[in-house]
Formats: structure tokens, sequence, C-alpha cells
């Protein structure tokens, strides 16, 4: 367990940041490993929001519990344990980088397709297998679960409580899902895990934050502020991919 205060502000804005995401308000939480890596190794920084993330999800999961699409997550979930063997096998040869690149480009071109008003692709289960395994893959390998799943989910029209409610479930499942890899890294260490203990109380407390919010957006505002989210979260990602390409 770190003792440095500099540290300690970082990682606060971090988990700030995740539990706004994980109550609702997507694309907050893109920031928090990036933004812990600034001050520690980022598989380390990974390792440590894991549990935050895990508690944060039980905590979402159970507040949605009654509020959820059965139909996508039977669609989605399958995908997404496929897509964590997949990102596990073939960790050692595909970068980060370009993890972050392909899934900017996908996140972008969709919100684009939303506000030209074209028709949307049929949202059906083998769709819903596919991005499901691209988001368990992309999510295990960058850490940018969030845009695959999004463009399955997004345009089928869920009442607002109902998508955050299946969101809310989706991740809890694959961040439970992702504990083994992580394990076998070996970054479950006693120091990481006291650290995650330590922030844990903030990070609930920006969770409840973000689900008291999210209730109090009219529906039709909160859609708007999702899909400029996922366009600004895309954009962050091809910056990302570009420049960990040019390395």
């Amino acid at each position: 367990m770190t003792g440095d205060p500099a540290f300690y502000l970082v990682a606060a804005i971090a988990v700030a940041c995740l539990g706004l995401s994980k109550g609702g308000f997507i694309g907050f939480g893109l920031v928090a490993t990036p933004l812990l890596a600034l001050a520690i190794p980022p598989v380390q920084a990974a390792a440590i929001l894991l549990p935050i993330m895990l508690a944060q999800d039980a905590f979402s999961a159970w507040s949605f519990r009654r509020e959820w699409d059965r139909r996508i997550i039977a669609a989605t979930l399958p995908g997404a344990a496929l897509g964590i063997v997949l990102a596990w096998a073939l960790a050692a040869s595909v970068s980060d980088a370009a993890v972050r690149l392909a899934v900017g480009v996908l996140g972008l071109a969709f919100a684009v397709n939303h506000w030209s008003g074209r028709k949307p692709v049929k949202r059906d289960a083998p769709h819903g297998v596919f991005w499901g395994t691209v988001s368990g893959f992309t999510g295990t390998l960058a850490n940018a679960g969030g845009p695959p799943f999004l463009i399955y989910a997004m345009p089928q029209q869920l009442a607002k409580m109902t998508f955050v409610g299946t969101m809310a479930i989706f991740f809890a499942a694959l961040n439970a899902m992702k504990l083994v890899p992580f394990l076998a890294l070996g970054q479950l260490t006693t120091g990481n895990l006291a650290t995650s203990l330590a922030l844990l109380p903030l990070a609930l407390a920006a969770n409840a934050a973000g689900i008291w919010l999210v209730r109090k957006v009219p529906a039709d505002a909160f859609y708007r502020l999702a899909y400029a989210l996922v366009a600004a979260i895309s954009i962050a990602l091809i910056c990302q991919g570009g420049l960990g390409s040019s390395r």
C-alpha cells in the first residue's frame, strides 16, 4: 500500500469518475485507469481499480436489480466470456494502442451514424454475441469494453433506467470474469488490495451519487448526453491509440 499523498489525490479523482460511470453516466470511467497510470504502472493501476469496480458493480447491480433487459444480457454475455478468452490468448500479439484505435473508430462511426438519422443495423441475438465478444476482448486488453456494448444496446430504445440497469448487470459480470486473468498475472497482491480497500468508501459514495443523478436526468437529455459521451470517448481512444502506435 502506497503512502504517497499525490497518488491518493490522483486516485481519488479516478475512483470518483469511475463511480459516476458505474452510476449510469457512461464515459467518465474511461479516464480512471489512464489517470491512475500517471502515478503508478498501468497494470498495477488496473489491478487496484478492479476490486473497486467489482464492489461498485455489485452496488449498481443491486440498485438496478429490477430494471434490466434479460434478452440483451442473454445475447451479449456468452460473447463477452469468449472475448475474454480470446484476449488472454492473444494478449502477447495485440497491442493496447491498436485495440484503443479500433474501438475509437467503431464508436465514433456509431455516433455519427446516429446523428445522421440513418436506420441502425438490426440488433438480433447474433449481433449481441458479436458485440459482446468485442466488448470482452477490448475490455480485457485495453479497459475499453464500453463502446462495443453500447453499439449494440443503445439503439434498442430501452427505457432510461432499464438501459442503465442492463449496462450495470453486463459490466458486473464482465469484470467478475476478468478476475481470472489478473490473478494469473499475479497483480492482486496484498499491497494492491489494501490500496483498493482504502479507496473503496469514496468509490461507493461516488457510485451512489451517480445513481441518484441519473434518476433525476430526463430520458431525452440522458440519451443525448450518452451519444455525446460515446463520441468523446471514441475520439479520446483514437488519440490514445494513435499516440501509442507512434511510439
